[in-house]
């Protein structure tokens, strides 16, 4: 019982809209309205500045760190118990019940659930995605390709097969949420960033 509201929570938790919230507090209107739709760290940066955007990214990541956290302290360190709230937390920020299950793509959420369960492989995985966003300024690549390695790097850093399928679950999600990206990384139309 305590580990369903526990779940609970972290879903609610998840789906609190950061980046929404953020530009409506500050005047902004409704971020869905501007740039890419998206209520993400990245469209608030482009949209509504560079101080919105990092407020964003910290509480998008918050979203997802806490109730692990949480879980850990209340239930103990389980990897089955811990990454089942990290989907939850992650679930709620991709498919917020607060609009209508349309929400971001889950790259801050997953970055806060992933520095609890293995700081060392979100170390790796933001080496690549900060060589490849200074590489190519492309946001949207240094983010799938850092999915697409973060399994095997909390697979290696943890040797726990419930975080491997954690990751795999969260790292599948985002990439499948930024299929648009891909498709604008072929034809060549994608958005580079511009600090």
């Amino acid at each position: 019982m305590i580990f369903a509201l526990v779940l609970l929570a972290a879903y609610l938790i998840g789906a609190i809209p950061t980046g929404l919230l953020l530009t409506h507090l500050t005047g902004g209107g409704d971020i869905r309205q501007t740039g890419s739709g998206n209520i993400g760290a990245t469209n608030v940066y482009r949209s509504g500045g560079r101080k919105l955007g990092v407020l964003t990214l910290i509480g998008d990541a918050l979203k997802g760190a806490l109730p692990v956290l949480a879980a850990i302290t209340l239930l103990g360190y389980d990897p089955i118990h811990a990454g089942a709230v990290a989907v939850a937390a992650f679930l709620g920020h991709c498919f917020p019940v607060y609009l209508g299950f349309k929400g971001g793509k889950g790259v801050a959420t997953a970055l806060g659930v992933y520095l609890v369960l293995s700081p060392l492989a979100v170390l790796v995985a933001f080496l690549i995605f900060a060589g490849l966003v200074w590489k190519t300024r492309y946001i949207s690549l240094g983010s799938i390709c850092a999915a697409a390695a973060i399994p095997l790097l909390v697979w290696l850093t943890t040797g726990s097969f419930p975080l491997l399928l954690t990751t795999l679950v969260i790292s599948s999600i985002v990439i499948l949420r930024h299929r648009a990206n891909v498709q604008r990384l072929f034809q060549g139309t994608e958005n580079k960033f511009k600090a």
